[in-house]
């Protein structure tokens, strides 16, 4: 698949082979080139929001009901290719191939969840203070998206603003990270064998600061939707040369907070499930620890036997391994940078704190699992989003110094917390300031429900009903009506 859709770009209905400047992507299990991508040059990004704005015209008129069959139909040609995809998705961001597929398959899901949606968009009459009035809410679709999406996650985080706005009636311009730009490119070859008009879904490749960054400023393009790091949202926020809805889910830096009262083994098993994951390459990766003093020694050396059993593998040649290889060397080189930060403060090193021994670890952007203890917020790791395999864990005295240490960030995107006590779980979880608190469980966001953060973390949402919404417009149409003739 990698082969065949190298150097591509999918602009109205059809791939072109892009005429811009070539950028290797790399495995990062190995450090090979698979293929290139081609730069979209500003002419290719005009072409493909043209063909956007033209599909808009007829799709955004097109019943919800064939809007719905559309999408039922993408879902079902995902889930077949579930494999094939998988694979490219491996080689170019690293994950496990099973992760890999796993996701694949939640992007089929969203398609079919969006696809019952598209025949929910419900309007609203509204009183008037005459019976000759009526007021009409209704929502209409808001026109060409531009959604710039990452690496870590780069089937769902596509799935999720794709199908959204489809649903609504928009048309759409993604614009994938270049380290992971091949699924993107079959999500489009499936949009395109599931008979999706053409013009409605266009991929254009390249850096996010030269085609990201023309679909910001492009006066044809209503709204821009982006997953990425805070500091890339702030400037895209500044950057509109025109006013845009803007959907931006941003960094994450999440706390963990295990009472006196938690059961310390689901705990244990959580935190290493949610800090570990993706290599940690995930926004609400379970970044530090606040651990109740009487449980603290307990629970770390738990976490740490927890983490040295995670193995780590090329996730081609091991498709069940639990983490694979980081998607690049940047995140790789933060890894390290916050973990020297932390044993130089005082941290205790319980866990990983290296690259896995091995010749086949030797090329690839490999990294145990690892845990830092008596850590304080004086440490990188417990301010900044590491973005890795990397947590940190401190004590605490008091619910509510947990609860100050836990709110401590300029970030609000989730949170998680281990508690049998339920006075403690009420106390705790409805004074933490995030959009997403997960409770004796660490799966923070479900499709069918909002899923969206606070703070620097970002505006808007993403999954449920609230999900499409962020792609439509409401308009009052207010009539007044005289009586009939000879009443």
């Amino acid at each position: 698949m990698i082969s065949e859709l190298a150097e591509k770009l999918f602009i109205d209905g059809r791939f072109v082979t892009g005429t811009g400047v070539r950028i290797p992507v790399e495995n990062p299990a190995t450090g090979e080139i698979l293929a290139h991508i081609a730069t979209a040059t500003p002419e290719e990004i005009d072409a493909a929001v043209a063909a956007a704005r033209k599909a808009f015209k007829t799709w955004s008129r097109v019943t919800p009901f064939e809007r719905s069959r559309a999408l039922h139909r993408l879902g079902e040609y995902i889930a077949a290719e579930a494999d094939a995809m998988a694979r490219t998705m491996t080689l170019e961001q690293g994950k496990p191939l099973n992760e890999a597929k796993g996701e694949v398959l939640k992007l089929a899901e969203a398609c079919h969840f969006y696809a019952e949606e598209a025949v929910r968009i419900h309007g609203e009459i509204v009183p008037n203070a005459t019976t000759d009035i009526d007021s009409l809410v209704v929502r209409e679709p808001i026109g060409v998206v531009g959604a710039i999406t990452p690496w870590n996650y780069p089937a769902e985080l596509i799935g999720w603003k794709m199908c959204g706005a489809l649903a609504a009636g928009c048309t759409i311009v993604i614009k994938p990270a270049e380290l992971t730009p091949f699924t993107a490119l079959a999500i489009a070859k499936m949009a395109e064998k599931a008979g999706i008009p053409a013009g409605v879904v266009n991929v254009v490749t390249g850096s996010g600061s030269k085609v990201g960054q023309a679909l910001v400023e492009h006066p044809g393009v209503d709204k821009i939707a982006f997953t990425g790091s805070s500091a890339v949202g702030l400037h895209i926020q500044r950057s509109c040369p025109t006013i845009k809805r803007l959907s931006l889910e941003l960094g994450g830096n999440c706390p963990l907070i295990v009472t006196a009262s938690a059961d310390l083994q689901a705990a244990v098993k959580g935190a290493a499930r949610r800090s570990f994951r993706n290599m940690g390459q995930i926004c609400i990766a379970i970044n530090r620890i606040y651990v109740a003093r009487p449980v603290y020694v307990d629970f770390v050396k738990a976490l740490g036997e927890a983490a040295d059993k995670l193995v780590v593998a090329n996730g081609i040649e091991k498709p069940d391994a639990d983490v694979g290889a980081m998607a690049s060397a940047e995140p790789l080189a933060k890894t390290k940078e916050h973990l020297a930060d932390a044993l130089e403060k005082g941290g205790k090193l319980i866990a990983g704190g290296k690259a896995p021994n091995g010749a086949e670890f030797a090329h690839g952007h490999f990294f145990r699992p690892t845990v830092v203890a008596a850590c304080t917020h004086g440490m990188k790791v417990m301010t900044e989003e590491t973005f890795g395999p990397l947590v940190g864990v401190m004590p605490f005295d008091t619910l509510d110094e947990a609860i100050e240490l836990a709110n401590d960030t300029p970030y609000g995107l989730a949170s998680y917390l281990y508690a049998k006590d339920m006075a403690e779980v009420r106390y705790i979880s409805s004074r933490l300031d995030y959009g997403n608190v997960a409770v004796n469980n660490v799966d923070a966001g479900i499709m069918n429900a909002p899923y969206g953060g606070r703070k620097q973390s970002g505006v808007g949402y993403e999954h449920g009903r609230e999900g499409m919404l962020e792609y439509l417009n409401f308009k009052h149409i207010r009539i007044r009506y005289d009586e009939p003739e000879g009443q």
